[in-house]
């Protein structure tokens, strides 16, 4: 499996969740997600690696007034980037499923 960094895979989660994003949509579920901020050119960087990966696609969505008759672009997850994040949960789970007593240095007893 290739490397893929936490805020990739967070990204690429994002995606699988929704059907097509843009990027302040995606920096909206971000921060409700996880309490944190995040600044579009931070995500449209994650989002161009993504895509050079193949676990992310892109197009551009219909022009609207708001906004000037620009057109935002959309992103998605592909089935690659899904069998990723697929394959990185389980192993995660399995990896935490193994620990069988976790030390009371983090438990806080």
């Amino acid at each position: 499996m290739e490397s893929i960094g936490s805020l990739e895979e967070v990204i690429l989660m994002i995606l699988i969740k929704k059907d097509k994003s843009h990027g302040v949509d995606i920096i909206n579920e971000y921060e409700s997600a996880l309490g944190k901020r995040i600044s579009l050119p931070a995500v449209h960087v994650v989002l161009k690696r993504l895509i050079k990966k193949g676990w992310v696609k892109s197009e551009f969505g219909e022009p609207t007034s708001e906004r000037g008759g620009r057109r935002k672009r959309l992103y998605w997850a592909s089935s690659n980037g899904y069998e990723v994040v697929k394959e990185l949960q389980e192993a995660k789970m399995k990896l935490w499923n193994s620990i069988a007593k976790p030390s009371y240095q983090y438990v806080g007893v």
